[in-house]
């Protein structure tokens, strides 16, 4: 049995980077092909009678490291200079309009329509409004540079205003200004933290010789984040800081404090560890989606209930981030299609209190909106496919 599990392990993961390299090609989003592949794979298992233990608790888990990989992986990518300033302003704002937009205009027809109280109504709407980074950033790799820069601030953003959004509204029994009082001073308290453990953090990498220090360093950056989601703080902004800090060093040489850190050498350290991180972030990544779709019932995938609601809501998204992107004069094609839902919308659904979970939002529409927005991804990159590749071209003469 061991033997066998390992060779079924190696296999699926094989045919996940299969997947990853071939989705440049056939512009097929991997995480399609992975929720195929685990749906296939419990297919199999049952025809077979193969007895399998409930997987489910340990998708939290799984889900949460991934996030913190892939916003980390996110974080290192990103450049932060005075060329990209207004890239990143507009990038920002981009990303959180929709998800207030979405939010409370979903939260509003529960409220109106449904008499679900308004807090309850936005805790299970939140999930819906951001944009999995999960999923967009490798999609985006074969956009073009500008589009590709884009989606990459654009979704580290939406992962984390909503995550910050969805921890004020779940965490607080009321909206009131002492608990606005409260999330601010567990805002400003956590920009401490994230500012001194990257500092510690940043000076560890640069210091120890030690040919073993990068699995370390992600095994605390791990144990900073859940310690500060026991004491309720927005653990990913510490994510976010300390992969902008360390990626973005080599900015920062003028100022005589960074110069300890002898910023040339320090580079290429922060190199190996952008490489570490990619590398297990896509077998976190691979893991969270093959094992979602190994736990994906066909009734939910097909549910006549919900559908309905899982196409106006994305309708609705669609709708909200095309005028977003005309507002600010964003060519629509195309970053309009590339708004997938993914690992957080999963994550965060899963982590709505039982109290305010609603039985009429479940499994079945989340995983609906998933796929509508998976596959509508799909026909936009099939769509800019003869683009990219005159793109290419000229970079690769130029």
């Amino acid at each position: 049995m061991t033997y066998t599990i390992i060779i079924t392990l190696s296999i699926l993961l094989l045919l996940a980077y299969v997947f990853d390299i071939s989705s440049s090609k056939t512009k097929i989003p991997s995480v399609i092909l992975l929720l195929l592949l685990g749906f296939f794979v419990k297919q199999i298992s049952q025809s077979f009678n193969i007895l399998i233990p409930d997987l489910n608790p340990i998708l939290p888990t799984i889900g949460t490291v991934g996030l913190i990989l892939i916003v980390l992986e996110g974080a290192l990518e990103l450049e932060f200079n005075k060329e990209k300033k207004s890239l990143i302003l507009k990038s920002s704002i981009v990303a959180l309009l929709p998800i207030l937009f979405i939010s409370f205009g979903l939260a509003y027809y529960l409220f109106y329509y449904e008499s679900i109280d308004l807090k309850i109504a936005l805790a299970n709407a939140i999930p819906f409004a951001i944009i999995s980074s999960s999923i967009a950033i490798p999609s985006a790799k074969y956009l073009m540079k500008s589009d590709r820069e884009f989606v990459t601030y654009e979704s580290s953003m939406s992962d984390i205003f909503g995550v910050i959004f969805f921890n004020f509204i779940t965490l607080n029994d009321d909206i009131s200004s002492q608990a606005v009082g409260l999330f601010g001073f567990q805002f400003v308290l956590m920009l401490i933290i994230s500012f001194v453990a990257t500092l510690l953090l940043a000076g560890f990498l640069n210091k120890i010789k030690h040919h073993i220090k990068f699995v370390p360093m992600i095994i605390i950056l791990l144990l900073i984040y859940a310690t500060s989601k026991i004491f309720h703080l927005p653990a990913l902004l510490f994510i976010l800081i300390f992969g902008l800090f360390v990626g973005n060093i080599d900015e920062l040489r003028h100022i005589k404090f960074i110069q300890q850190f002898h910023p040339d050498n320090f580079t290429k350290e922060v190199v190996k560890f952008r490489e570490i991180t990619t590398e297990l972030a896509f077998l976190i990544r691979a893991i969270f989606f093959i094992l979602f779709g190994f736990l994906i019932n066909i009734d939910e995938l097909f549910n006549p209930k919900t559908i309905y609601y899982s196409l106006s809501i994305f309708a609705g998204i669609l709708i909200i981030r095309y005028l977003v992107l005309k507002l600010f004069r964003i060519p629509s094609n195309p970053l309009l299609y590339i708004a997938p839902r993914g690992l957080i919308t999963i994550l965060l659904f899963l982590s709505i209190p039982e109290s305010q979970q609603l039985p009429f939002i479940d499994k079945s529409m989340i995983t609906q909106v998933i796929i509508l927005s998976a596959f509508v991804m799909m026909f936009g990159l099939m769509n800019n496919k003869n683009k990219v590749e005159k793109t290419e071209e000229v970079e690769e003469a130029n």
